[in-house]
C-alpha cells in the first residue's frame, strides 16, 4: 500500500486500551523472553511477529472453538483468531515503544492486519500474523509487505487504506459477542463501513 490514513499523533499507535494492554503482566512476560535475545527495534519487530505467528494458533485453522480479543488472553490462551492475533502482535510491539496500528482487508470477510513502523524504515509496513499453512507464507520484512492475502479487486476484494490506533468497533463487537468460535465463524463482518474506504 502506498497511502496510509492515520492519526496524526504517532502516540496513539503507542497507546494500550482493553484490547491492546500491552501493560498486562501476561503481554509484559513475553515481552521479556522475546528482549533477552532481541535488543534492538528491528530484531525484536521480527521475533515478535513470529512468535505470534507460529506459537499462537489460528483458531479456525486449529479447530479450537475458544474465542479471544484481549491480547493478554490470546498470548495466555495461546489462540485467536486473524484479529486476535494482531492484538497481541500491537500490544507486543507498543510495550517495547515500537509504533504499531491495526489495519484490515476486505477478503470474503474482513482480514486483520498489523502495520508497523520501525526506526529509520521508510514508513509503516504492513505484517500478517495470522500463521502459514498450505499456500499461505507470511513473513516479516520492513522492506515490503510479504502478507497471507493478495486482494483479487475482481472478486471486489480490497485494502482498507485506515491505520487504526485501537481495534475497529465493528470488529470489537463481533469478538464480544460471539459464543464460541463457529458462532463468531457465522457472525464475521464481510466490510467495514463505507467511510474507511476513502
Amino acid at each position: 500500500m502506498e497511502m496510509f490514513q492515520q492519526v496524526a499523533d504517532i502516540s496513539a499507535y503507542l497507546a494500550a486500551d482493553e484490547a491492546v494492554d500491552h501493560e498486562h503482566p501476561q503481554v509484559r512476560a513475553v515481552v521479556r523472553r522475546l528482549a533477552v535475545d532481541h535488543t534492538d527495534a528491528y530484531s525484536y519487530a521480527e521475533a515478535a511477529f513470529e512468535y505470534v505467528r507460529d506459537t499462537v494458533s489460528h483458531s479456525m485453522d486449529a479447530d479450537d472453538p475458544r474465542v479471544t480479543w484481549r491480547a493478554s488472553d490470546v498470548l495466555e490462551q495461546g489462540t485467536g483468531i486473524c484479529y486476535a492475533k494482531s492484538h497481541a502482535l500491537v500490544a507486543l510491539l507498543r510495550a517495547r515503544s515500537i509504533p504499531a496500528a491495526l489495519c484490515y482487508q476486505r477478503l470474503e470477510v474482513v482480514h486483520g492486519l498489523v502495520a508497523v513502523k520501525l526506526p529509520g524504515g521508510a514508513g509503516w509496513v504492513r505484517q500478517d500474523p495470522r500463521g502459514n499453512g498450505r499456500g499461505v507464507d507470511a513473513r516479516f520484512r520492513a522492506d515490503r509487505e510479504q502478507l497471507a492475502f493478495r486482494v483479487r479487486p475482481a472478486f471486489n476484494e480490497m485494502d482498507y487504506p485506515v491505520l487504526y490506533a485501537a481495534p475497529h468497533p465493528v470488529i470489537l463487537s463481533a469478538l464480544r459477542a460471539a459464543r464460541d468460535r463457529p458462532h463468531l465463524d457465522r457472525t464475521l463482518p464481510t466490510a467495514l463501513p463505507a467511510t474507511d474506504t476513502a
